[in-house]
């Protein structure tokens, strides 16, 4: 139960499921690759895993079960810690050679004595499914198709399936990386949001959030995000994903302040989580269309 219902008339907000919209696109990508199948065509995914960090071999897991769910064919490939750059650079570009692979995933973060930049350079833009090619950048930047991040395309859907209007809304993202933040104000923009982007430097930071219709938070700061950052009625989208002090997972929103205050907001866990995969198979789905 959310705090808010246990405040003296507060409205509860809208509840953005994750899992719900998450399972919706996993299905309608399930229909399309059986459709494909039909016509003789087949979808596959290369997953490419340096080293055992736990996080990334329960990552590497999920997009394995999800592949086997929809019907997409996945080859893994776990290479030891030691690994070299040069092997790893070699491994890719066999498979941007191999027909039948449509899909190259290199799960980060890699090795610190492996350049992520020219691992992610290296991938053949029309098997980007990750959408961190600079091409791939490039072509959101300009409004030419292409793949575009998972976790920032996954918020797009989660608030056009949950009817929340994008256009002509101020949207505010707090953050600026390369994989959530910079893709996810274009796509805003791409969608006709007004859009700003904060970060660490910004000055007065409440005063800009607080004018924001739809506010995006990947600030990478667990429980930061207060209701003195966000205005009555907007909609918060947490990208957030931490363990608290108890060992419970939580976000970069303190959810159990802000829901009261605003008209819909996404869980954790359950909300952005769950579509980062949803949008991979989209992506896996489309390297054959495209």
């Amino acid at each position: 139960m959310c705090k808010e219902q246990r405040r003296n008339g507060e409205k509860m907000p809208q509840i953005i499921d994750g899992k719900a919209i998450s399972a919706q696109i996993k299905d309608e990508v399930k229909e399309q690759v059986a459709a494909l199948k039909e016509q003789g065509k087949s979808v596959c995914l290369a997953v490419i895993q340096v080293g055992t960090d736990p996080a990334s071999s329960v990552y590497v897991g999920n997009k394995k079960k999800a592949c086997a769910y929809v019907g997409i064919e996945s080859l893994s490939y776990e290479l030891p810690e030691e690994t070299t750059q040069e092997k790893l650079l070699s491994l890719i570009a066999e498979l941007n050679g191999k027909e039948e692979v449509n899909g190259i995933l290199v799960q980060l973060p890699l090795p610190g004595h492996i350049d992520e930049d020219a691992v992610i350079r290296s991938i053949d833009p029309k098997k980007d499914v990750d959408g961190f090619h600079p091409q791939s950048v490039g072509a959101l930047c300009i409004g030419q198709p292409g793949f575009v991040s998972c976790t920032p395309a996954g918020i797009i859907q989660l608030l056009k399936r949950s009817g929340i209007e994008i256009a002509g809304k101020e949207c505010i993202v707090i953050g600026r990386s390369n994989i959530v933040g910079k893709p996810m104000a274009l796509l805003l923009l791409r969608e006709n949001g007004t859009v700003t982007v904060t970060h660490s430097k910004t000055k007065d930071l409440k005063d800009v959030t607080k004018r924001a219709d739809i506010l995006v938070v990947a600030i990478g700061k667990p429980g930061m995000i207060t209701r003195d950052y966000v205005k009555e009625g907007a909609v918060v989208i947490d990208v957030g994903i931490h363990r608290n002090e108890n060992n419970k997972l939580c976000g970069d929103v303190d959810f159990e302040d802000v829901a009261p205050v605003c008209s819909a907001i996404t869980p954790v866990p359950g909300g952005v989580g769950p579509m980062t995969i949803a949008m991979l198979m989209y992506n896996c789905l489309h390297s054959v269309l495209l």
